[in-house]
Formats: structure tokens, C-alpha cells, sequence
């Protein structure tokens, strides 16, 4: 599987990049958000984070410029009925701290306004999510050494909520991951 590529971009489209990656070009699916974002960078080696979607007549990959954002689009496509290009799309809609929060609140305006969602799959949605999200919006998504701990603890074989519950727990003063890691499994 491929989980992450860093290249320069030699094409961009509405919907699409091009990555070129050791003479390699990677057609990756992004966000509109992702794309502006991309314009600010040109001429730059940049790193994606990757999700392949395994077809039956197609490979596809779908890019994004943060680990959080591609873990809740991986999120989106494990729900029942919600593919890639879906996921895409409620992705397209609002920034993940934004579903975040409207899946805590159970706010399905954001979900119902992506093409072919209605208001009982925005509810099933959101009633999934809410599940498997728990305390997702205590990490600070700009802090990547918070989303590594969790990653390591999971790994480990802790489920996300108990790596979230042992994070809060250990001191903000502590910014080493291995110190953190540490700390956050005499918690457990």
C-alpha cells in the first residue's frame, strides 16, 4: 500500500495533482481546500499522505496534507455506503475540525449539502462516526507529536480512546515523543 509520497507537483486540476516522484507521476484525488493550499508551494518538494482504493478496474489514490485529515477520510469509507469519491466530497464541504465538531453536536447540515447524501445517510453517519471519532477533537490537529503518541500507543494495541485518555493525562510540558509515549502507557 502506498501511505505516503513526496515529489513536485508537474499538474493540477479541479479534483486532481500529478506527483512526480523520481520520474514517477502519481495521479492523487484531492480536496479544492488541498488544492489552494498546493498553489502556495509550487516549485517545492512536498509530502502526501496516501489512501490507495483497490478496484476492481481501477487503483486510485487520494492525497492529503495532514495524517488527520486522511485517518478521518479512511473513517468516512469504513461507514457502509460511503466510497472514496464520497468521502471526497464531505471532505470538499468542511475542514475535519469543522465535521468533527458537527458530529459531536449531531449537526447534519454540512453532510447533506455532499451530492447524494440525504438526511438519513447523514444521520447514519454521523451516528457511526460519533462512535469512532470519541475524543478525537482533544488533539490538536497542528500537532503532529500528539498524532504520533496516539499512533505508537495504537499500534501497541491500544484502542484510540484509551491512547486518548492516557495523552490527556500526561503533561503538556513534555514535547518529546518518546518521553510521551512513555508517560502516556504508565497511564494505561
Amino acid at each position: 500500500m502506498i501511505s505516503q509520497l513526496t515529489g513536485k507537483i508537474v499538474h493540477q486540476i479541479n479534483n486532481y495533482i500529478v506527483l512526480d516522484v523520481s520520474g514517477i507521476g502519481y495521479k492523487i484525488f484531492v480536496t479544492a481546500n488541498t488544492i489552494k493550499e498546493l498553489e502556495k508551494i509550487l516549485n517545492k518538494d512536498i509530502t502526501i499522505w496516501t489512501h490507495l482504493a483497490v478496484r476492481e478496474n481501477s487503483l486510485d489514490l487520494y492525497g492529503f496534507l495532514e495524517k488527520q485529515t486522511l485517518d478521518f477520510f479512511e473513517m468516512l469509507i469504513n461507514i457502509s455506503g460511503i466510497g472514496p469519491k464520497t468521502a471526497l466530497g464531505i471532505l470538499n464541504v468542511a475542514t475535519v475540525e469543522t465535521l468533527i465538531s458537527a458530529v459531536s453536536s449531531k449537526d447534519t447540515s454540512y453532510l447533506t449539502k455532499v451530492s447524494g447524501i440525504g438526511q438519513k445517510n447523514a444521520e447514519k453517519i454521523i451516528l457511526e462516526l460519533k462512535n469512532k471519532i470519541g475524543d478525537i477533537d482533544y488533539i490538536n490537529p497542528n500537532n503532529q507529536n500528539d498524532l504520533d503518541v496516539i499512533d505508537a500507543l495504537k499500534t501497541l494495541g491500544y484502542s484510540n480512546k484509551e491512547a486518548v485518555e492516557a495523552l490527556k493525562k500526561v503533561p503538556q510540558t513534555i514535547t518529546d515523543i518518546g518521553e510521551k509515549i512513555k508517560k502516556a502507557i504508565k497511564f494505561l
